[in-house]
């Protein structure tokens, strides 16, 4: 399927394109992640009905759709543009009228990335470059103090992933790179179209 045929499929307005919402230097574009690299993402790592998933710049709500609808999954969204969290609260009322009846849920949250609090029963987070890396380190650190409290394998996913970002995780936090998974039909033109996998493990088991 195509990008359009995709969305149809979700019943969700069109979630593609380039948007520039933010004059502020912390706030990046919008832009969805291609389906093609999240049907990659999940043939290559693993996701379970039990996961929670959040998605920091959500957007109009791409990703939480898509992982909810392959795996039944706990997805919320968090976006800070007004507009955006307007357009995903559009599309989850028409996603759900067709997904009612199945496990898991989708949510938005429309918030500044660094003060969403973060649920002890979620452990993937995924990131396109949402924010400045100033930003990165706060929300990263607020993961970090809820994995501490809550002990449990947490992984962020970084979908064409920046210097900045990998290089703060391999400094000056405890995760490690887990898996890198370069997404087939883009990755030979384009070395940074990739998911670069990060855990932190503070399970008890």
């Amino acid at each position: 399927m195509n990008e359009q045929e995709y969305d149809r499929m979700l019943s969700i307005r069109p979630t593609s394109g380039l948007q520039v919402l933010s004059s502020s230097i912390h706030q990046n574009r919008y832009e969805a992640t291609p389906y093609a690299a999240l049907e990659a993402l999940a043939a290559e790592h693993p996701f379970y009905q039990q996961d929670g998933l959040v998605d920091y710049g959500s957007g109009k709500g791409r990703v939480p759709f898509f992982f909810h609808h392959q795996f039944q999954l706990t997805a919320t969204g968090v976006e800070v543009n007004g507009s955006l969290y307007q357009e995903a609260l559009e599309n989850q009322a028409n996603y759900m009228k067709k997904k009612k009846n199945q496990a898991g849920s989708v949510r938005f949250e429309r918030c500044l990335a660094e003060e969403y609090k973060v649920e002890k029963d979620q452990n993937k987070f995924y990131f396109f470059n949402p924010f400045s890396t100033q930003i990165f380190i706060k929300v990263v650190n607020n993961i970090t103090k809820s994995a501490e409290k809550h002990p449990r394998i947490v992984d962020l996913i970084l979908y064409y992933p920046t210097t900045e970002y990998i290089h703060f995780l391999h400094d000056k936090t405890a995760f490690y790179l887990e898996k890198d998974i370069k997404v087939p039909g883009y990755f030979e033109k384009d070395e940074h179209e990739r998911f670069l996998i990060f855990r932190l493990n503070l399970s008890n088991t």
